[in-house]
């Protein structure tokens, strides 16, 4: 083959598989012909079998579960074309609807041996796996997963927002003497950070407030589920994913809060935490039967016992004589709208591991559902108040 023209990157990617790379975006955007030697008519797509004897001359370099997928591919055009760049995308890990389409047809050409099977893996490899085996019901994804994931970039984001409400924690627990129940401290809600119904008018709060906790009860459960659930699943798909699922569910938490309790203050990062639990959980129960976590239905029940006694927590909470009359304690409502996002927008981020969300009509209805809600909340946060003549608590 040395005496052809050089091919084109998909195929050199193929060619020295042992490091497979993510494809620079503007290679993305300018996908190769095929080479001549397998398409002389240029017309994007070769043969089943020139594409069987390109994998079969490489084989030796490709690792066993990229072949394994690739020959699936090869296996599942019956007409005896590929597409070239079902073949880019699949090489370049680029996230698209073909990896599915591709290659779920030739599933009987994978190995019957599962992932769990393998042995000798390192401990890295052993968690890596552990990982895909909590978050993916497809077993060709999760070898996919294992294959591909590289742990750079590692999950940023989860580790920064917890380590940013804790050093938040910290310094309001040293400034007001009081780790627990922080939230019955008379200066509590003087904080910049702290969602206030009478300084509603201050954006940031709709968001900020995740970093204030109503004590080291409310911040410990918080902190360990979003490690817990937040860290695997960001490792699976990716810093931008989850942190939309968690970021949305913070603001809906907020809006939800400025609607249905109008006089309440919020704290704590339970709308974003329980986006991201509910959004698994709802996943795990869609795709129970591929779903091959150990203990699935115990750790299901233990979650929702600990989300049940986070909420009963709040409304305890809520409900309780305030330290500081007339306003209220923190408002509970954060938490229903975290799960709102989660069973929504968050579902549909899960369920479409390696898919564009931009592809799915699904995605689009929550987008949309999503921004009404938002435009709703901010209409309602402008004339409501007025218009109902609403008595609010003074400011802090």
């Amino acid at each position: 083959m040395g005496e052809h023209p050089s091919p084109g990157p998909a195929v050199a990617a193929c060619a020295e598989a042992e490091r497979i790379e993510e494809l620079e975006p503007e290679a993305e955007e300018r996908l190769p012909a095929a080479p001549e030697d397998f398409d002389p008519g240029n017309t994007g797509y070769i043969s089943s079998g020139k594409f069987q004897s390109l994998l079969e001359s490489h084989s030796s370099k490709l690792d066993p579960h990229k072949r394994e997928v690739l020959l699936a591919l090869a296996d599942s055009h019956a007409d005896g074309q590929i597409c070239y760049q079902d073949f880019v995308n699949l090489m370049s890990n680029k996230r698209s609807n073909s990896f599915r389409q591709a290659i779920l047809q030739g599933n009987r050409r994978l190995s019957s041996k599962a992932l769990l099977e393998e042995k000798g893996l390192s401990l890295s490899q052993r968690l890596i796996r552990h990982v895909a085996y909590e978050t993916l019901p497809r077993e060709i994804d999760r070898k996919w997963y294992y294959d591909s994931y590289t742990c750079c970039p590692p999950p940023w984001f989860m580790i920064t927002i917890t380590l940013l409400e804790v050093a938040f924690f910290l310094y309001n627990g040293v400034s007001l003497d009081q780790f627990v129940l922080q939230v019955t401290h008379p200066h509590y809600l003087k904080n910049s950070l702290v969602y206030h119904p009478q300084l509603r008018a201050q954006a940031w709060r709709y968001l900020t407030y995740i970093f204030m906790h109503a004590g080291i009860e409310h911040l410990g459960l918080n902190v360990v589920l979003q490690l817990l659930v937040g860290v695997p699943l960001e490792m699976v798909h990716g810093a931008t994913r989850i942190g939309l699922v968690y970021v949305t569910g913070v603001v809906a938490g907020s809006l939800a809060v400025s609607v249905a309790d109008m006089t309440a203050p919020v704290v704590g990062s339970s709308g974003g935490v329980y986006a991201l639990i509910s959004a698994h959980l709802a996943n795990i129960v869609m795709n129970w039967s591929g779903m091959k976590c150990q203990f699935k239905l115990l750790r299901m029940a233990v979650a929702l016992i600990c989300m049940s006694m986070e909420f009963g927590r709040a409304v305890w909470l809520r409900c309780h004589p305030s330290a500081y009359p007339p306003c209220p304690h923190p408002s509970f409502v954060a938490h229903l709208g975290g799960v709102a996002v989660g069973i929504t927008l968050g579902v549909v981020v899960l369920r479409n591991y390696e898919q564009r969300l931009q592809d799915q009509t699904l995605w689009w209805i929550f987008v949309a559902m999503y921004t009404i809600f938002v435009l709703f909340a901010v209409f309602w946060n402008i004339f409501a108040y007025t218009l109902l003549d609403l008595k609010l608590p003074p400011p802090p």
